[in-house]
């Protein structure tokens, strides 16, 4: 079954989507490493090298399905930051973009009764419920925590430990 063109469309947006979301969090990361939080810097260099992996995934899966990827220009991140909660709220509401971008591809593919699509999509749907909640968590750490120098650090060391977990991804 070929493709509809809507989603066709709506799946070459979001190869645009995953690699400006790989940039922002190299951004993140890099900004990260020079302000002096390691183990932030991990974890958002993970995240960087995560998202470019679900770019690579939409690119095979057009690619396979017979109908060439569209490799997009990014945009430029930010290079500086206000601070890492503030790093982190921006990622939230990114992947909360992300997880309305997934769903409505995931409506056309019903829709188009488009069943290879929509099996293919599902590996997102899940991804995008844990990564929505990882930084749910991530934000729920500051007000647990607070602000202070200290907190930050056990925050940072918080994310150290998470760019070092083996993600349910690299499991599969």
């Amino acid at each position: 079954m070929k493709i509809s063109g809507p989603l066709v469309k709506a799946l070459n947006n979001q190869i645009s989507m995953e690699a400006n979301a790989a940039h922002a969090y190299l951004a993140a990361g890099s900004w990260c490493e020079i302000t002096g939080y390691d183990g932030s810097a991990a974890f958002f260099y993970a995240q960087a090298e995560e998202e470019h992996q679900h770019m690579l995934k939409f690119v095979n899966f057009l690619n396979g399905q017979g109908v060439g990827a569209i490799i997009p220009a990014v945009k430029q991140p930010p290079k500086t930051f206000k601070s890492l909660e503030a790093i982190c709220k921006t990622a939230l509401s990114n992947e909360q973009g992300v997880t309305k971008s997934i769903n409505k591809m995931v409506d056309i593919a019903q829709r188009d009764k488009d069943h290879n699509t929509f099996t293919f999509l599902q590996f997102f749907v899940n991804e995008q419920i844990e990564e929505e909640q990882q930084f749910e968590n991530i934000l729920q750490k500051f007000n647990l925590l607070g602000r202070d120098k200290l907190a930050i650090y056990e925050i940072d060391k918080l994310l150290a430990g998470m760019a070092t977990a083996p993600s349910a991804e690299s499991q599969n």
